[in-house]
């Protein structure tokens, strides 16, 4: 038995290669799939599986594009009506590969549908050796379970607590656990680092498995977790299954007179990838400051999934990172990119904009004589930690519907951690018309590293 991780940066994804003898079985595969294609080449393997934890909210499953390269058969919860597949399974159902036998066990709670694999080799058929547990259980954490909305969230939780003390840990303490997501995911709260646990490890350590049913329905309700905009069209395409990779086209590169035409298309946006500091000294006008780290799970939470876009890279070759990240999440209308870059575009005489930047020490006093007013775009959970005494919050993703509430009569300097999302909350005021901002360098994390105060009730 061999068991590869396969991770995607930013959404904190984990998706697994399964292989024994000849044979191989994908679980929650991503949408650029062909690396799970390779890792069966390199072992002379087939793969005869894929199999679905349950209908994924946070990226686009790559089943279906897995399917159309191989020829595998899908298999996911028979609670769900999918449009695709062709296994359809509940509580107890099995299937071998190669001498292992994946025995379903059926979770609900994080949602309804949910599916944990549990594997036994050959070895010690009768004892489970790992269990593949989706979204239910997490390291150090479990899965949110607000998806159906409030009202339904103290019933999801009862179910996910069931799921977890009587299916998942009599499985025994030293079962392996395997989780879809690891820390910084949005699919539970303060996930821990670590990329595997047992069940044993978790029991002893998982605050979660402590609680009654009632302190843990409590614990999930009291979570101020955020769900971003595009979770809806995600569960719709992996509900139907997603357009095929084939079928859509790779961004362009365009020169400098294509991308100004493309730049006044309909329903047009730039996305400037390049480093915060960068896209202060200079930018196209319009653009969207979206640094490359944080193309992997920002774009959802910024704008319509059925947005056209171009961009401004780093470097040309960037593309292909960006390209794979934006699909991950389900943006398909990616037109093409500036192929000669930012220099270019200046000396050729285009118009440029910038964008102010402040470090904490020049912050900290403008703050003091009111020259200015701070506004902090971090999540809710995040300002529980500590926040300046002042500052107005309105977090990143809900800032283009909110910038309203700010006034544009004094300058406005936007602080995060650390100075990439706010180089995002900065590009959205200025596209909203504010004249006056800057970008505080360093953020909330240099802000605390100096020792100024801060303000640590809840948001």
């Amino acid at each position: 038995m061999k068991l590869t991780t396969i991770k995607s940066e930013g959404l904190a994804h984990n998706s697994y290669y399964l292989s024994d003898e000849t044979e191989a079985v994908v679980i929650d595969p991503r949408r650029d799939c062909q690396i799970y294609k390779r890792l069966a080449e390199k072992e002379c393997a087939k793969i005869r599986y894929i199999l679905e934890t349950h209908r994924n909210e946070d990226y686009v499953v790559g089943s279906v594009e897995l399917q159309n390269m191989t020829d595998a058969e899908i298999g996911h919860s028979k609670a769900l009506p999918f449009k695709y597949g062709d296994h359809n399974f509940g509580d107890g159902d099995t299937i071998n590969v190669g001498s292992l036998r994946i025995r379903v066990l059926h979770t609900p709670g994080h949602t309804d549908e949910s599916l944990c694999y549990v594997v036994h080799s050959s070895e010690n058929p009768e004892e489970a050796a790992i269990v593949l547990t989706g979204d239910t259980l997490f390291v150090g954490s479990v899965g949110r379970t607000d998806l159906y909305g409030k009202k339904a969230q103290a019933k999801q939780a009862r179910k996910l607590h069931e799921s977890i003390q009587e299916k998942l840990l009599p499985l025994g303490d030293h079962v392996v656990i395997y989780p879809a997501h690891g820390a910084g995911s949005i699919c539970g709260g303060n996930i821990g680092s670590m990329e595997i646990s047992t069940l044993g490890y978790e029991k002893k350590t998982n605050p979660y498995l402590h609680l009654s049913k009632e302190a843990f329905v409590e614990r999930a309700e009291n979570e101020a977790l955020i769900v971003p905009q595009y979770f809806k069209k995600m569960e719709e395409y992996n509900l139907q299954g997603p357009p095929l990779l084939s079928e859509l086209s790779f961004p362009k590169p365009f020169s400098i007179a294509d991308f100004e035409a493309e730049m006044h298309e309909p329903n047009m946006l730039m996305v400037d990838t390049r480093m915060p500091n960068a896209f202060a000294g200079s930018h196209i006008p319009g653009s969207l400051s979206l640094w490359l780290g944080g193309t992997s799970v920002y774009p959802g939470w910024l704008m319509p999934i059925t947005q056209y876009v171009i961009f401004v890279l780093e470097r040309p070759s960037d593309i292909k990172k960006v390209a794979a990240r934006f699909r991950r999440v389900g943006f398909d209308n990616m037109c093409g990119y500036l192929c000669p870059g930012m220099s270019e575009w200046q000396e050729a005489g285009k118009p440029i904009s910038n964008l102010g930047t402040l470090s904490v020490q020049q912050l900290k006093p403008k703050l003091e004589l009111g020259e200015v007013a701070l506004l902090d775009v971090r999540e809710p959970s995040e300002w529980k930690h500590g926040y300046v005494e002042g500052a107005k919050r309105i977090f990143l993703g809900d800032l283009a519907e909110q910038a309203g509430s700010l006034l544009k009569d004094k300058p406005i300097a936007v602080t995060c951690s650390v100075g990439n999302r706010s180089s995002i909350g900065a590009s959205i005021l200025k596209q909203k018309g504010f004249e006056q901002v800057s970008n505080v360098l360093g953020g909330m994390t240099a802000w605390a590293n100096l020792g100024y105060p801060m303000k640590k009730n809840s948001a």
